[in-house]
């Protein structure tokens, strides 16, 4: 459950489990154990994990489940807790015990005292194999762990544990052996991409794995996510504009533009820096699509500074954005500031995607009569569908193609034709 980085640890420890010679399921029916890996960042992250596990819980009841195993982040955030709230769970493993799962699973199954392992979360970070889940052409490619930026409403830190980067020959190797398994696009991923290699080589190095990453001649695609607006300097941006490789796709999250809200938020830079970084952007990466995501109602914002927000979206239109309601997180220094509004939070939230909606529909219908290079996914009901650069999996939706029977996991060429229910159509040329 979760994120990017999650999903990779969570392939980390099928692969383990396949290893030591558990048979790996998707059907929780009859199963001997389930394993449920959480996230814990914002308030409906954990009741989704949480549900989940009451509802695993009810099954096991039933006899339909023999154990139910519970790692990541939300054991981590209450390992005092959740064993006492929980107590249909038989075994917890925190964010720093992820290689020990096969012992988890030994312990849980072999029955007795309940288990709880809470290794380091700030060791280096795990290189352990994958079992690939995400796709047959694409998939994430995690180049660091943690975090070290500390923003108000973010727990992340004393979850993760502090920024880690993975060495450049690690990345590579990894890279490697996914392009060898017919891998086309790599996602990079990290929760801040553009402080890689900070901690280990003294620099920012998110350029020179680029160039390297490029060179493996059968990735065609490398996507950037979760780059942090500060971070991004001119050596960055020109090897963005010279990659045929690197796509022009930026996922940027600025989480406000008014700058007393940056400065509650402890975030570096001012709203001015924000708009100068999208300008120069558009300028020097022609057709670049942005991502960012959006935070409404954090207290202090006011009908002024909730304006100034909305006015920027309008004037700014980026492509792609998340939008979400604050909700205040233990152990947060947002959490000590004056109560929040939650139901203002999502009434600006809810107005914030209409305007959103907006801005995205002017651009997928500025795309109409276009040509995208697609790469293609699959097949359903004789209509293909793939994705451009200016799709991201997961987050960005297909287009549905029509005419032709493009090669599934290679590219086409698509005029787009027009939009349906929010995606793009097209057809092959």
């Amino acid at each position: 459950m979760g994120c990017a980085k999650t999903l990779v640890n969570t392939e980390q420890m099928m692969n383990l489990l396949r290893g030591a010679g558990y048979q790996i399921s998707d059907e929780t029916d009859g199963a001997d154990a389930v394993l449920v890996n959480t996230c814990a960042f914002i308030e409906s992250a954990k009741m989704e994990a949480i549900g989940t596990i009451l509802d695993l819980g009810r099954m096991k009841k039933e006899g339909r489940v023999k154990k139910i195993i519970v790692t990541g982040c939300l054991p981590q955030l209450y390992k005092n807790e959740i064993l006492a709230e929980l107590p249909e769970v038989d075994a917890v493993a925190g964010v720093g015990s992820f290689d020990d799962i096969v012992a988890v699973a030994d312990a849980a199954l072999a029955g007795g005292t309940k288990i709880e392992v809470y290794g380091d979360i700030n060791a280096p970070v795990s290189e352990a194999g994958r079992i690939i889940t995400s796709s047959d052409v694409w998939t994430y490619l995690k180049i660091a762990e943690g975090c070290d930026n500390r923003c108000a409403f973010c727990v992340i830190p004393d979850i993760r544990g502090r920024f880690r980067s993975r060495s450049m020959e690690a990345i590579l190797g990894e890279a490697r052996w996914l392009a060898e398994r017919g891998i086309k696009e790599i996602i990079i991923v990290a929760q801040d991409v553009t402080r890689y290699g900070l901690d280990i080589y003294g620099k920012r190095a998110l350029s020179v794995l680029l160039n390297a990453l490029c060179e493996i001649e059968s990735i065609k695609w490398v996507r950037l996510h979760y780059l942090y607006p500060d971070e991004i300097d001119d050596e960055l941006i020109d090897v963005i504009a010279k990659s045929d490789k690197i796509l022009k796709y930026l996922d940027i999250p600025i989480q406000h533009i008014n700058n007393g809200i940056l400065k509650a938020m402890r975030r570096r830079g001012t709203g001015e820096d924000i708009k100068a970084l999208l300008k120069k952007l558009r300028e020097r990466v022609p057709g670049v699509v942005l991502r960012t995501s959006i935070i409404a109602g954090l207290p202090g914002e006011g009908e002024t500074e909730f304006e100034e927000l909305c006015e920027f979206l309008r004037e700014y239109r980026i492509e792609r954005a998340g939008i979400f309601a604050y909700s205040p997180e233990e152990g947060t220094d947002a959490a000590l500031l004056k109560r929040p509004d939650l139901e203002t939070a999502e009434e600006r939230a809810a107005l914030l995607t209409e305007i959103q909606y907006r801005v995205m529909d002017r651009y997928n219908e500025s795309r109409v009569g276009a040509m995208a290079t697609t790469l293609i996914e699959g097949c359903e009901d004789g209509v293909y569908f793939g994705r451009s650069y200016a799709e991201s999996p997961e987050v960005d939706g297909y287009i549905r193609i029509t005419g032709g029977k493009p090669e599934i996991g290679g590219f086409a060429e698509v005029r787009i034709t027009g939009v349906e229910d929010g995606e793009l159509a097209g057809v092959t040329v």
